[in-house]
């Protein structure tokens, strides 16, 4: 038996075919009509000896030769189509997709871009706030801020400052809450956006940095970080605000964090990219704006008394 390829356009018809289960929905997503899709499978029967579908009424089922050659076909086409984008962007200069989890796109990364976009008005960028972890070869995205523990295997990538956490709060609510210990009886603020932080920085932790033998067991929940500062902001309680997260309602007086005492996470952010991708001009540019940015910004932790986590006795 020869292992020569079939034409691709009938490999396509397949993959497409199969995915769907339908010849009507294939035509629709290839542009063709369903006459043409069934010429290109029935062509890829005779090409293999052998049917891949069986065709019923209303519907169709693949053989046991076509269960066979559809993983293969649609793992094909997606590397295929993988690649043709990623080459594609190699010859884009101008367009720049940046993804970042919506606290971080929130409460950073939109309140500084105007400075960016002013500086570079020849790059496009485009934001996406999401917490899926993209895959940089196959998805439409060219620079990953990152959150976590993570190494980036294979990537290129670029760690900044280690995180820390201090209690935040209204000005009017720092008026009543004056030291650590009245935190006991205050409204406090709970961001379960890093619950998976290991040792945990969490509010248990910050008072036992402090010396204070409690347990919060009660408080309002956040699944997002920005919306917990944003909570902080308003008066509804005290929060644990990362650095990130708090330096622009610090700096605005929306927020102030009266005791200088912060627990430093092991987890950081980093800047990561397709390796040989930070050559390009727009990538490396947002890169450095992106450093330099977060440089501007360094004096926020002086006069704090930073902890790291793993020297706090644990409970």
């Amino acid at each position: 038996m020869s292992d020569q390829l079939p034409p691709l356009t009938a490999l396509r018809a397949f993959e497409s075919a199969a995915r769907h289960m339908s010849f009507a929905k294939a035509a629709e997503e290839l542009h063709v009509t369903p006459a043409a899709l069934s010429f290109q499978i029935k062509a890829l029967e005779q090409h293999l000896g052998a049917p891949l579908f069986v065709r019923l009424n209303r519907a169709v089922k693949l053989t046991e030769a076509g269960k066979t050659l559809a993983p293969g076909a649609s793992d094909g086409f997606q590397a295929l189509t993988a690649a043709w984008r990623a080459t594609r962007r190699l010859q884009d200069h101008t367009t720049l997709t940046v993804t970042a989890g919506p606290a971080m796109t929130a409460k950073w990364l939109a309140p500084r871009l105007y400075d960016f976009a002013r500086a570079h008005p020849d790059i496009e960028l485009r934001l996406a706030a999401s917490l899926r972890m993209v895959d940089l070869e196959r998805d439409a995205v060219d620079v990953a801020i990152r959150f976590g523990y993570g190494a980036d295997d294979g990537l290129y990538s670029v760690p900044v400052r280690k995180e820390w956490l201090t209690p935040v709060m209204s000005p009017e609510l720092a008026e009543k809450y004056r030291t650590p210990e009245s935190l006991k009886d205050a409204p406090l603020i709970f961001d379960d956006s890093i619950a998976f932080l290991t040792p945990p920085c969490d509010w248990p932790t910050w008072f036992r940095a402090m010396g204070i033998k409690f347990t919060p067991s009660r408080g309002a929940h956040f699944s997002n970080a920005d919306h917990a500062i944003d909570a902080a902001a308003t008066g509804a309680g005290v929060a644990l605000g990362r650095r990130p997260m708090i330096i622009k309602d610090l700096l605005e007086g929306r927020l102030v964090a009266p005791f200088k005492v912060a627990i430093e996470t092991q987890a950081r952010f980093r800047f990561v990219c397709l390796p040989g991708a930070e050559t390009r001009p727009q990538i490396a540019a947002f890169r450095d704006w992106f450093l330099a940015e977060i440089e501007k910004t360094a004096h926020i932790s002086d006069g704090f008394s930073i902890i790291p986590v793993e020297d706090i006795p644990p409970a």
